[in-house]
């Protein structure tokens, strides 16, 4: 009996074999703290998130009857032999939190719906009911039947009424509008025939540029400068027209809203870097002048109490909106009251009290998307429920990160069990058990190299226990700056009048609790300091990398390219014959590889494509060689076989490609497969991807929003020497940055504080990372000279 019970106490995973991950078993005890460790890629999210995370929200979704199946997403079963006691799974990732304007802090929480009640509740004058405050709610008339009863009889009567929403109709909720500088989109002094079109893609002969020289509205040799109004009208704005051109069926539209349909709704990250640029010069976002950016109607902006509008409650920052929601006194109101002030103050308590309600959620970082979505635990009376963290601590400074262990802490001791993927050790030190995975990343990877206390995993002899009392020395001797960009009266959000002189050719490590306006300063003040400067700025943010099923590190990266052109060359084809999204592409399964069927309300089944066996190109492709090789069997190669392969000395020597393999493997990323999917990458290796596609660009500037994001501890010194790599070529790297081994590398720190939003905005230091130290008067101080000194950040 006492084996049952042990059953009922654990999660027992045995033959985990999703993604890399190879005939897992493990053990993970409920109503404890679990840690999972390891390098990236060394398969933590396969067994945690994809495993069993998944796993539960599958079952969970069976209970559900087949109708109600239809409407969610299908999900199959996780590749593992035995999975049992689990319980029901909430995941808390860093999954950014969708990019529509229309998303915000407010509308993501319960926070902005409990607003729109108060305020149609005891708002002045009064406008109508909660909608009316609802910035996504347009307003409508519609017409319906009522029943009226009278007596023992009903009478249906034919009504017209108007729904009232609050959205501005001049931005429809937006906040902002858009404004295309016609001078990017073409040259007036040019006509078609010359090549007037200045917008990617629209390349003199192609079929988008043939679209407008044949379609008859103006002379293509007529210089546009020269075009009548009509003529004007119709190359700019013309609605869809349906025409034949060269014989075939295509549809017309002014250039306008056809450039606004196909690069502006396309996500910014995912646009090739000459298209973003494009982009960024012909489009600008400005407040809607109508609302101010409130995003809200006139009338949801007049209703107010005690002289605050819901659009000021939202603009507020959120620790003061608690303190005023606090101070309110109405009986009739008094439960809402209630229930709002614990939400407002739970954002306080988990470190984002510096965030308004009204900042749009696709602005947040990875890590304060994860604490937003944490609000809703807080409060819950919920026992006995598996909670799944994702690096809880991204985007913490160290001062904030034992807050956040308080609160994984507290989930625990409620009787629930909590599984945290985490990298630092301060995090880790408070596990009552670990699991490391690896040894290594990718293939290398996959399997248990420890499992138990923490103590244990220090004397274990694994990669993270090796690594785990790893600490960066002070630098002895700090690099000399060639110059320094001068900031002055930086005001953006929360900086308040910042003078400050970023020095170049060095690494400058911006740093301060979450809130304290580095990025601010970083993304809002030194981009235009840098152009007035004539110095181009590399930005590599944390945004995800967006792609298909067939994208992948050689898609991505552009190295895929000089490989399509090799083959073509070598074997007198065209290029277009080697990209599984083109010409080359398996006929059955298009490219994917895999045959993906949908089983309604059941979980879609992908099988390998039969008619390519996976490889994803048609047989005919497969035959032509390159240094013996087919397409397929190049793109299965790791970074560092296909270094070898295209080097000097290789089968077939290629610098081109070469020279972007050095950069994937600079980065650390050796052992990716070039056409492993994007979506099978961690979060560490997407950020390194990007780093590594960023390489090569031309620029002076490079800023860096944590590159540490995801990174194991025997990652980092890699890490700190390609920043030392960058400096060494002549870049001036700048790097927002918490974690204390950057810091103690750095040439120059700029510490912001003291704390966040209207108490932050101020420099509070500036020197290296010895004065720092020394100086021990701001919390990061405090936090360096602990580390240096040996103590677990």
């Amino acid at each position: 009996m006492a084996h049952l019970a042990d059953d009922h106490d654990v999660i027992r995973v045995h033959g985990a074999r999703e993604n890399n991950l190879r005939d897992l078993h493990v053990e993970i005890p409920k109503r404890r703290l679990t840690v999972f460790t390891g390098v990236s890629g060394s398969g933590k999210s396969s067994l945690v998130f994809d495993t069993i995370a998944a796993e539960s929200q599958r079952l969970i979704n069976e209970t559900y009857s087949a109708f109600v199946q239809g409407f969610m997403p299908a999900l199959a079963r996780p590749e593992v032999d035995v999975l049992d006691g689990l319980t029901t799974a909430i995941v808390v990732d860093q999954q950014r939190m969708g990019s529509d304007p229309r998303s915000t802090v407010g509308t993501a929480t319960d926070a902005h719906a409990m607003l729109r009640i108060l305020f149609s509740r005891l708002g002045r004058p009064h406008i109508g009911p909660p909608g009316a405050f609802a910035f996504n709610v347009p307003s409508v008339r519609a017409s319906g039947a009522i029943t009226v009863e009278r007596g023992t009889a009903t009478k249906a009567v034919k009504q017209t009424f108007s729904r009232t929403g609050g959205m501005c109709p001049r931005c429809e909720g937006r906040g902002s509008v858009t404004d295309i500088d016609l001078g990017r989109l073409y040259d007036a002094g040019k006509s078609l025939d010359e090549g007037a079109i200045t917008v990617p893609g629209y390349k003199a002969g192609g079929w988008n540029y043939r679209l407008y020289t044949a379609s008859g509205f103006f002379d293509p040799a007529k210089r546009i400068r020269a075009y009548t109004e009509r003529e004007l009208h119709d190359f700019l704005y013309r609605e869809p027209t349906r025409m034949k051109i060269e014989g075939i069926n295509m549809t017309y539209e002014g250039l306008v809203p056809r450039v606004r349909k196909s690069l502006l709704a396309k996500d910014r990250e995912a646009m090739q870097p000459h298209i973003r640029a494009f982009v960024d010069r012909a489009v600008t976002f400005t407040a809607c002048p109508e609302c101010g950016g409130t995003r809200l109607s006139e009338g949801a902006r007049s209703s107010k109490i005690a002289g605050v509008s819901i659009a000021d409650a939202c603009a507020m920052q959120i620790s003061d909106l608690a303190r005023w929601i606090a101070g309110l006194r109405e009986e009739s109101v008094a439960p809402l009251l209630t229930a709002l002030r614990h939400t407002l103050d739970s954002f306080v308590e988990i470190g984002l009290g510096y965030l308004s309600l009204d900042r749009s959620a696709g602005t947040l970082s990875g890590g304060e998307a994860q604490r937003v979505k944490m609000i809703r635990q807080l409060g819950s009376s919920l026992t006995d429920v598996t909670y799944v963290f994702d690096e809880p601590t991204t985007g913490l400074h160290p001062h904030d990160i034992r807050r956040m262990n308080d609160l994984l802490l507290r989930l625990r001791d409620k009787g629930n069990t909590v599984l945290v993927v985490e990298h630092k050790p301060g995090t880790i030190a408070i596990a009552d058990h670990v699991i490391d995975l690896g040894p290594g990343a990718g293939a290398a990877g996959g399997q248990l190299c420890y499992e138990g206390t923490v103590a244990g995993l220090r004397a274990s002899g694994t990669v993270t226990g090796r690594h785990l009392e790893d600490r960066t020395a002070l630098k002895e001797k700090v690099r000399t700056p060639t110059g320094a960009l001068e900031i002055r009266g930086a005001d953006t959000h929360n900086l308040r009048a910042v003078d400050v002189d970023i020095p170049l050719g060095v690494l400058t490590v911006i740093t301060g609790v979450a809130g304290s306006g580095k990025s601010s300063l970083v993304h809002g003040a030194l981009p235009g300091q840098a152009e007035a400067a004539g110095q181009e700025v590399v930005a590599i943010g944390q945004e995800a990398i967006r792609g298909s099923r067939r994208s992948n590190p050689a898609t991505y990266t552009g190295l895929l390219e000089p490989i399509r052109k090799a083959f073509a060359k070598a074997n007198g084809v065209k290029a277009s014959l080697f990209s599984a999204n083109s010409e080359g592409a398996c006929p059955q399964c298009n490219g994917a590889g895999v045959i993906y069927t949908d089983l309604a309300m059941m979980a879609g089944v992908a099988t390998t494509c039969e008619e390519c066996e996976g490889k994803r190109f048609q047989p005919a492709v497969l035959e032509y060689r390159l240094g013996g090789r087919d397409i397929s069997e190049v793109l299965a190669m790791p970074v560092e076989q296909a270094r070898e392969f295209f080097g000097t000395g290789g089968d077939a020597p290629l610098p081109a490609a070469r020279r972007i393999l050095d950069r994937l493997a600079d980065a650390g990323l050796g052992y990716l497969s070039l056409g492993q999917p994007l979506t099978t990458l961690s979060g560490g290796e997407r950020q390194r991807l990007k780093l590594a596609g960023h390489l090569a660009e031309r620029g002076g500037v490079y800023v860096l929003d944590e590159p540490t994001a995801g990174l194991h501890l025997a990652d980092v010194a890699q890490l700190l020497a390609l920043l030392d790599r960058l400096v060494d070529a002549g870049k001036s790297v700048i790097v927002v940055e918490h974690h204390q081994a950057v810091m103690a590398h750095a040439d120059w720190i700029i510490d912001l504080g003291p704390g966040a939003g209207h108490d932050g905005g101020r420099i509070v230091f500036e020197g290296t990372p010895a004065e720092l130290v020394a100086d021990g008067t701001t919390l990061t101080g405090e936090h360096l000279a602990a580390y240096v000194g040996g103590a677990a950040g």
